[in-house]
């Protein structure tokens, strides 16, 4: 949880998936539609499905038990570099590296490395380093401390140097490059992303797709919608073989990820009685699954919704409250 999110976002999802899942059995035997409900809102929901097949991996392959050696943990799915340098160094006492955003910093700085440390190259510098520096003597407290540093006093603005217990050894500090490293290349910005979603419902309920999982977003449950083409501007409610009344257009739900930024023209109708074996229809490209869910039951509580499905439902529902639509 703690990789690409601040830990004073993780802590309450913390407690409430140790609640749900007390167990690596628990977890295994979970359905991932549950493990994605108590993920949401966390984004990069990939995570959240490596984490699940993980566990069923412990399980059925390791009795249950976690490998205690970095290579042993790398067999897991999900596991890369540094999640098994972390565990290994801190619970099982293994003079494994680890190498996060932080501890880059660190050591891009005491060494005054001037490689992109995104770049292959510069990567595997900081790995070798970090493997030199790992003792054999509490690791896990020393892959800690670094982390923390990084976190801490070596910050990427304006860091602390004057409190720095590293700052005699520092290259960066005595050639005056600290504000310049580490060197990080430049990220490309995210491009346009422009889809149309749909809010149909009957009654109470709700028409909700499940994302295909090789899809962004996938294995989460969403209104369902498609991605608008160049100067399209209505959306045909028969796409997901269904039918429905008049559709609203309700407003527009901006939503920006890594490498994308989302605008989602949300509509809004009334799925008909024609449509009442919605299960068995054409799915179209993006989801395995459709189904009417009770929007008011514990259902809905219980299945994987990203943060952006709910932007996109609340914009609906102050549609319907403020009698725009």
């Amino acid at each position: 949880m703690l990789q690409q999110t601040r830990v004073e976002t993780v802590i309450p999802y913390w407690s409430r998936f140790l609640d749900a899942f007390p167990t690596v059995h628990a977890l295994a035997e979970a359905p991932l539609d549950l493990v994605l409900a108590q993920w949401s809102g966390l984004g990069y929901y990939r995570r959240a499905r490596l984490l699940h097949r993980g566990a069923q991996s412990v399980v059925a392959e390791h009795g249950g038990h976690l490998p205690t050696s970095s290579v042993g943990l790398r067999s897991i799915p999900g596991i890369g570099p540094y999640t098994a340098g972390a565990v290994a160094s801190i619970a099982f006492g293994e003079a494994a590296p680890l190498v996060d955003g932080n501890v880059a910093r660190v050591l891009a700085r005491v060494f005054a490395m001037e490689r992109d440390v995104k770049s292959s190259a510069g990567a595997a510098r900081l790995w070798a380093i970090a493997g030199e520096l790992a003792p054999g003597d509490d690791p896990g407290a020393w892959n800690q401390a670094l982390m923390e540093l990084g976190a801490t006093v070596c910050t990427p603005r304006n860091p602390s140097c004057d409190v720095c217990p590293a700052a005699r050894l520092c290259e960066a500090r005595r050639r005056g490059l600290t504000a310049a490293l580490p060197v990080v290349g430049k990220r490309a910005p995210p491009k346009a992303w422009r889809r149309a979603a749909i809010v149909a419902e009957r009654g109470s309920k709700l028409l909700l797709g499940r994302r295909r999982t090789e899809l962004p977003f996938g294995g989460l449950w969403e209104p369902p919608g498609l991605d608008l083409e160049p100067g399209r501007t209505r959306v045909a409610g028969s796409l997901f073989g269904t039918s429905f009344a008049e559709l609203e257009e309700v407003g527009r739900v901006a939503h920006v990820l890594t490498h994308r930024r989302l605008t989602v023209v949300v509509w809004r109708g009334k799925l008909s009685e024609a449509a009442s074996r919605v299960q068995n229809t054409p799915l179209g490209a993006d989801y395995d699954r459709l189904e009417l869910v009770d929007a008011r039951g514990p259902a809905l509580a219980s299945l994987g919704i990203s943060t952006l499905a709910r932007k996109i439902l609340a914009l609906a529902h102050e549609a319907v409250s403020s009698g725009t639509a």
